[in-house]
């Protein structure tokens, strides 16, 4: 196995016209309100709006958005920080499975949040309850080189991940487009 990307992504980006960037990510939880709580309270996002979803007849459900004909929902909209707004959905459905995938499951994910002082992050999450997976650790070689990482759980096992890398990381250096972030005196 070789570290170097398939050809086709390798090639000159075309893409979506007019694409801009992301606007938000949908996560399912399982009680709506612990999940507000949680995002806004521990994690630091600010609310937005709360709304509900059922459709005119069963097939809006299932054409429009991929699911059971009888399920409803709740959701809310969040806002974290400098990135993208967190949809947050409460389903019920007859055929719901309520075990979140595991990293390495197809469809697994995990929520990436860059903070300026992880050792700080880390301590409030601890002080919270929030199950951490070890300590954070600091990458020295390749691309991602400079960049410190943890991931935790949220309470229901949702996984997400602390990263900071307060220098930029390896890659940046010779990066056509570079990411955001604190330390850098060009950001837009």
């Amino acid at each position: 196995m070789t570290n170097s990307p398939p050809p086709a992504a390798r090639a000159p980006a075309v893409g979506m016209p007019g694409l801009r960037g992301a606007d938000h990510l949908g996560l399912t939880v399982p009680n709506l309100e612990a999940a507000v709580e949680f995002f806004t309270n521990i994690i630091g996002c600010e609310y937005i709006f709360y709304g509900g979803v059922s459709g005119p007849d069963p097939q809006f459900m299932v054409e429009r958005l991929n699911v059971h004909p009888e399920a409803t929902c709740r959701y809310c909209f969040l806002r974290c920080g400098n990135g993208y707004n967190f949809e947050l959905f409460e389903y019920t459905s007859p055929d719901q499975v309520s075990q979140p995938p595991k990293n390495s499951d197809v469809g697994g994910h995990h929520i990436a949040l860059y903070v300026d002082d992880i050792d700080a992050a880390v301590a409030h999450l601890r002080a919270h309850g929030i199950r951490v997976l070890g300590d954070p650790m600091l990458i020295t070689e390749g691309p991602a080189a400079g960049a410190r990482w943890v991931y935790f759980l949220a309470p229901w096992g949702l996984q997400l991940e602390l990263c900071c890398y307060p220098n930029g990381k390896a890659y940046e250096r010779t990066a056509k487009r570079l990411l955001w972030h604190p330390s850098r005196s060009d950001r837009a």
